[in-house]
């Protein structure tokens, strides 16, 4: 066994210095046929044998030994795995933008004379997008609102980077200022389900001139910091023993093991050896597994769409969100109608929610009963009445469940009834945008 793991300690640390997988693999069986000889001279040099036959065994046992790792890696680390394409169904479009980015979107056109601020819904993950017109979307393009999702840089049929360290907050935020300068819309509406909530408020605290209102759905942290990884919530606790063995499989995968690893040392390493139409099969099966795994115990299962997710947009994203400046003060200073809509049994921590409502004025916080943590998909009656209320500017519906406002100072105080979430998970519903993992094991994603 010391052979092999001098052999892919060599492979590890050759990624300190370089990202070329050749190079890796000529480094690790180097090191795993110096280990091999030093190993072999030593052993048999205690049988006895004289100096020169033991060399010679040395070097037959070396490279029998480096034959051996060289077949291990081969059909292990080294292995592609099978890769699928899906068509992308009618009405996608995509805005070339001078961010450099190209994003995938859907329209759904105002019925009637458009109204001058656009709805733009922001799906979760990061990396975990939605397919079609999410839930509500029809409801308030009947309402005169031009409404638009789009896949996030780097998930669905959008820009993937080759170098991975572009993905980013600041990207994020950059892109989605230049959608807006695309519409030639001096302010926008913002939806944001779980991360694409953490999103909207990264752009509120740029842009927030340009936000007429927003909706934060099952928002994730407000800021990434203050709960890193899963902390904000755990999504993977209440899967079947057939999910968790599936999950466990998966996440054993030599190729994904190796590459969560390079990830930690070098993120172009990773990239090179499993490329992102490589790992999207792997990363939709991971959230196949947990994707009723969010909802309310009574809950019907829901159905998987094939729109990619990304991987490494999850990973880096997330990374550079936990590094972020605390967004808080500044967005105390706006004054920006918010609705922020929870469900009853969402898996976030009922603080991580409380903080939206506490730090941005005049905004109110509902409790949707029997939602977990896709309400759109749990309770799109509700999600919709709710959403088409607060952008019309009436009163929001009461039967939806228990509304409190900013002034509510009982605001955070409801009950938790946390559901485990794949933050991917969410993003296989067909048709809404609701947010996947952040946590997809093992790696850490809202």
């Amino acid at each position: 066994m010391l052979t092999p793991a001098v052999a892919v300690a060599g492979f590890l640390a050759a990624a300190f210095v370089t990202a070329s997988v050749p190079v890796l693999v000529v480094v690790a069986l180097g090191c795993g046929a110096l280990s091999g000889g030093l190993l072999g001279r030593a052993a048999f040099a205690l049988f006895g044998l004289d100096r020169r036959p033991a060399l010679r065994a040395s070097a037959f046992f070396s490279v029998g030994l480096t034959a051996a790792v060289a077949v291990l890696g081969a059909v292990t680390v080294l292995r592609p795995i099978p890769t699928t394409t899906a068509p992308a169904p009618p009405g996608v479009r995509f805005w070339d933008l001078p961010t450099g980015s190209r994003i995938a979107y859907v329209h759904s056109p105002a019925t009637g004379k458009a109204r001058p601020t656009p709805v733009i819904f922001l799906h979760g993950g990061p990396g975990t997008p939605g397919e079609g017109v999410p839930t509500g979307g029809l409801e308030l393009a009947a309402d005169d609102f031009d409404v638009y999702s789009c896949d996030q840089l780097g998930a669905g049929r959008s820009t993937r980077l080759r170098d991975v360290t572009g993905y980013t907050v600041a990207r994020q935020v950059a892109d989605l200022e230049a959608i807006r300068r695309t519409l030639g819309a001096d302010r926008i509406i913002l939806v944001g389900q779980s991360w694409g909530g953490s999103l909207t408020a990264q752009y509120l605290a740029a842009h927030g001139e340009h936000v007429a209102k927003a909706v934060f759905t099952s928002t994730g942290a407000l800021w990434g910091r203050q709960y890193p990884g899963s902390k904000d919530g755990e999504p993977w606790t209440r899967l079947s023993p057939a999910q968790q063995a599936r999950l466990d499989r998966l996440n054993s995968a030599p190729r994904i093991i190796a590459a969560t690893l390079l990830l930690q040392i070098n993120p172009a390493a990773p990239h090179a050896l499993v490329d992102d139409r490589e790992v999207v099969p792997w990363m939709h099966e991971v959230a196949l597994q947990g994707k009723d795994s969010t909802s309310c115990e009574d809950a019907p299962p829901t159905t998987a769409h094939d729109n990619p997710q990304g991987f490494y947009s999850n990973q880096m994203t997330v990374k550079d969100f936990e590094r972020l400046p605390d967004p808080r003060p500044r967005l105390r200073t706006l004054r920006v109608p918010s609705l922020i809509m929870r469900g009853e049994c969402d898996f976030i921590k009922p603080a991580v929610t409380a903080e939206y409502q506490h730090t941005l004025a005049g905004s109110e916080l509902v409790t949707v009963k029997r939602a977990g943590h896709s309400i759109s998909g749990e309770q799109p009656g509700r999600y919709t009445a709710l959403l088409r209320a607060f952008l019309l500017d009436k009163p929001l519906p009461t039967a939806t469940g228990r509304v409190r406002s900013a002034t509510d100072q009982t605001g955070g105080s409801f009950p938790e009834c946390r559901r485990p979430y794949s933050r991917a998970s969410d993003s296989v519903r067909p048709g809404d945008v609701d947010d996947p993992a952040r946590s997809l094991a093992p790696y850490s994603p809202s």
